[in-house]
């Protein structure tokens, strides 16, 4: 009886011992672990200030004109820029504020045509301990050259010092004098585990950025160079998105119906281009946000801007020989966006509806411009699946699949609502 007593003691302690562990291995998981916060050590610190150190020494040996883009470290200089701005080697103290802040990379950029020995500089950058990963693709602004078409051109550098990687975006000059970098694809012959690249901050897709006017600053005893306004290179960093003009399907389409390169249709499209690139330079200055919409993407000249007006708002433009521009106004619902529009002569209102979309890059008559990142759909919605077949006639009021009737204006308004300058 004794020794079942002892026997099932040991189970009860045994079972409530495991019950009691298993309990903090819960609360651990569950609720500590959240909350404790493990500090990088100081060799993994070290790893990363020894690879920016190196990085920089590199690109000042060899005169490449590198700047700074790492967005988490622009935002720290940015929060604290009256400090770094005054800042200089003999003021800067031995605490590594910036360039320690524990991440997988640290991104910089350069403009290619002012890369005067690239080959010299990789090599260099190998026999300074770098392992460096080279990511070229086709010049897209030669697409439309048969003849020049397939050129491959450099846009990504990675390069690697122990477990710490630089990341160097290539920027390259597009005719609407702004920068552009390429897509990071990830090709057959490259090593998916060099790094992690899904963590990279550029690349996912091309970028479009003004070009930013820089300045060299010191930064934990180092000389960097970063954009002059880093706050507005930041802003355009989740807006930056790219989408190339599609060269072939234009060549195609004018195979098979030819351009008009009359004198008067030259004439007309020389005033268009005059008459939509003032306007984007002033809707620029005003600090307007707006995209091309509905005839611009098939060709002809309208533009579209976005403001909290209450109803069918529009504006439009007579330029040169007649030459017409309209700024429509467009409003949010939740499942859909819609813009108006009115006939002067009656007072009848029409809406047009559109899928959502989000807005992207795009170079249109050597300007860089914004336009519905979803085009195919946005111009399905405005003008059918058969987009692609001219057609001679058309009216805004019945023509699009989009328009729907959307009241009148009464008549006691319409000194307010429909007005001339």
């Amino acid at each position: 009886m004794s020794r079942i007593s002892k026997n099932v003691i040991l189970v009860l302690l045994t079972l409530t011992s495991s019950a009691f562990l298993l309990f903090q291995l819960y609360y651990y998981k569950h609720y500590l672990s959240a909350k404790v916060t493990f500090f990088p050590s100081f060799s993994l610190l070290n790893i990363i200030l020894r690879a920016v150190k190196k990085f920089i020494m590199l690109t000042s040996s060899q005169n490449v004109p590198v700047f700074l883009i790492d967005p988490l470290i622009l935002e720290l200089i940015n929060k604290n820029f009256e400090q770094v701005k005054n800042t200089s080697h003999a003021s800067s103290t031995s605490e590594c504020k910036f360039f320690c802040v524990p991440r997988d990379f640290t991104t910089f950029a350069l403009q290619y045509q002012l890369w005067k020995n690239e080959e010299g500089w990789f090599r260099l950058a190998e026999n300074m301990g770098f392992q460096c990963l080279k990511v070229e693709s086709k010049d897209p602004r030669l697409d439309w050259i048969d003849s020049l078409s397939g050129t491959e051109i450099p846009l990504h550098y990675i390069c690697k010092l122990t477990s710490h990687a630089i990341h160097l975006v290539v920027f390259h000059e597009r005719s609407g004098n702004y920068l552009w970098h390429g897509h990071l694809r990830l090709n057959g012959h490259i090593d998916r585990k060099f790094v992690p690249f899904r963590k990279l901050q550029f690349g996912r897709y091309p970028g479009a950025f003004d070009r930013p006017e820089l300045q060299q600053i010191t930064v934990d005893g180092l000389d960097v160079l970063i954009p002059k306004d880093p706050m507005h290179f930041l802003e355009e960093i989740p807006h930056s998105r790219f989408i190339e003009c599609r060269y072939k399907e234009a060549r195609a389409f004018f195979q098979h119906y030819l351009d008009d390169n009359t004198v008067e249709a030259m004439t007309f499209q020389k005033r268009a281009k005059e008459l939509l690139q003032l306007a984007a330079k002033t809707l620029k200055k005003l600090g307007v946000r707006f995209w091309l919409s509905s005839g611009t993407c098939l060709g002809k000249i309208l533009l579209v801007s976005n403001k909290n007006v209450e109803d069918s708002l529009e504006l439009s433009f007579q330029g040169k020989d007649d030459v017409k521009l309209d700024i429509f106004f467009f409003y949010e619902e939740t499942d859909h966006m819609w813009n108006g529009g009115t006939q002067a002569k009656t007072g009848k209102k029409f809406k047009y509806l559109f899928p959502k979309f989000t807005l992207c890059w795009t170079e249109f008559v050597d300007t860089k411009f914004r336009v519905p990142c979803e085009t195919i759909e946005y111009i399905e919605a405005n003008y059918g699946k058969t987009w692609k077949i001219p057609i001679k006639t058309w009216d805004w009021k019945r023509s699009p699949p989009n328009v729907s009737p959307n009241g009148v204006w009464p008549v006691s308004e319409w000194d307010e609502v429909i007005q001339l300058y």
